[in-house]
């Protein structure tokens, strides 16, 4: 189960933070209307499910994927394909209503106790509070690089789209276009980067509720049951597939990759500051008390 083996450290600073700032930027401008290029891909040819049991369903001639959760279990799927670089997207609509306790995970991850990964999570909360979106940067099997935030719409409302840009100088976290983190490569300083470990997507929807809602204080209502998340326009044709040892991209050049080498522009960086400044909650790099030998070298780069 994909779940039970997933790392994760939980910050008591989220269950302090203030109330979500109702704030809407035309900052945001037409990125709040982003949605991946729709697609006729079958998600049957994409991902397998994997656990569930029946609770993971492929609907609507492949264009439709719900992972459900009861008091029994939850449920995921990955994909078929393993990456070594990528420009990925999906639209998730998450579970609705009082969703406190459940955790909706949906990340890049290589296997072993060295492994990497790229997390994004979705910690569900009582009806009327809002989502926390957790993100973490694994690398080498060294985690602890939590960033957390509050979205500036609904989430469950409708589809939105949840990207990684993962390439060899840096990761970008972005939601509806709009970048929300940037983790760069900072082997400079002797940090260990996601470069060499092919890695899969992997999603599942479980029971977590002995740390996801305000550390755990909030169980989950299994009345409620069952809970259910959905998935459409999984979206990788920007990426380099590893097989047999060798990557898709080997001989690629041109504007085909440049992906490979994109960063921030200044009106992303403009967006990003926006993001962290209204929506971010919870910063490991600004946890000094989590840190008393002093922040992770990675921290002081700009």
């Amino acid at each position: 189960m994909a779940a039970s083996s997933y790392s994760y450290s939980y910050s008591s600073s989220s269950s302090r933070v203030q109330p979500m700032l109702l704030v809407f930027s035309s900052l945001l401008g037409s990125s709040l209307l982003f949605m991946a290029a729709s697609s006729s891909a079958d998600l049957h040819q994409d991902v397998d499910i994997t656990w569930g049991d029946g609770r993971a369903r492929i609907l609507d001639n492949g264009q439709l994927l719900t992972l459900s959760l009861d008091k029994a279990s939850g449920s995921g799927f990955q994909s078929k394909n393993q990456y070594l670089f990528g420009n990925i997207h999906m639209q998730l609509k998450l579970v609705p209503g009082n969703s406190a306790g459940t955790v909706t995970a949906y990340y890049l991850s290589s296997q072993g106790s060295t492994h990497d990964e790229i997390d994004f999570e979705f910690l569900g909360n009582l009806s009327g509070d809002p989502y926390i979106l957790h993100t973490n940067v694994f690398s080498q099997g060294k985690g602890n690089r939590e960033q957390q935030f509050y979205l500036w719409f609904d989430p469950t409302a409708d589809f939105h789209t949840y990207s990684i840009l993962w390439n060899p100088q840096r990761i970008i976290f972005s939601v509806d276009g709009t970048p929300i983190r940037e983790f760069k490569n900072a082997e400079s300083v002797g940090v260990a980067y996601p470069k060499n470990q092919p890695m899969r997507i992997y999603s599942s929807l479980w029971n977590a509720d002995d740390w996801a809602t305000r550390g755990g204080l909030v169980k989950t209502d299994w009345t409620q049951a069952p809970f259910t998340a959905s998935y459409r326009n999984f979206k990788a044709d920007e990426a380099c597939v590893w097989s047999s040892g060798s990557s898709s991209c080997g001989s690629s050049s041109g504007s085909t990759s440049s992906w490979l080498s994109q960063e921030l522009d200044s009106t992303s960086q403009e967006r990003l500051r926006w993001v962290q400044k209204n929506y971010m909650i919870y910063n490991y790099c600004a946890d000094a008390k989590r840190f008393p030998q002093g922040l992770p070298p990675e921290c002081s780069l700009s």
